[in-house]
């Protein structure tokens, strides 16, 4: 069980909560990519890119590594498996909640008589 209280957790979901940051973990899905790669489909400068990248590699989302001159970048699964381990017990909560809801409306659809349509007695 991951800890609610934790500083990878956190950073995690700041890290998530950015559309930027998200667009570019789904492009790493896909495979490795330079930062260069990583910053085209986007109008801002390398340092906000930078900075982007600084933040998923905090939250251990990615890996960067340098090879030569080029700063290449790739997904940790392993993060998002911890993110989604702490969501799956709100998964948990909302399923019940939902069958019960679900068991009520047709408890309630099972007791109420039916008025046959066209009968305007």
């Amino acid at each position: 069980m991951v800890e609610s209280e934790s500083p990878q957790l956190d950073a995690i979901f700041h890290a998530l909560g950015d559309p930027t940051r998200r667009q570019m973990l789904r492009a790493l899905s896909e495979g490795e990519r330079s930062v260069g790669d990583l910053a085209a489909p986007f109008d801002i400068s390398l340092a906000a890119v930078s900075k982007h990248i600084k933040a998923l590699e905090k939250s251990g989302l990615i890996r960067r590594e340098v090879r030569w001159r080029t700063h290449v970048c790739r997904l940790n699964p392993v993060a998002l498996a911890n993110a989604h381990e702490w969501l799956s017990f709100y998964e948990g909560f909302w399923n019940s909640r939902l069958d019960a809801l679900e068991d009520l409306l047709r408890k309630e659809c099972d007791t109420t008589p039916s008025t046959p349509k066209g009968d305007d007695a």
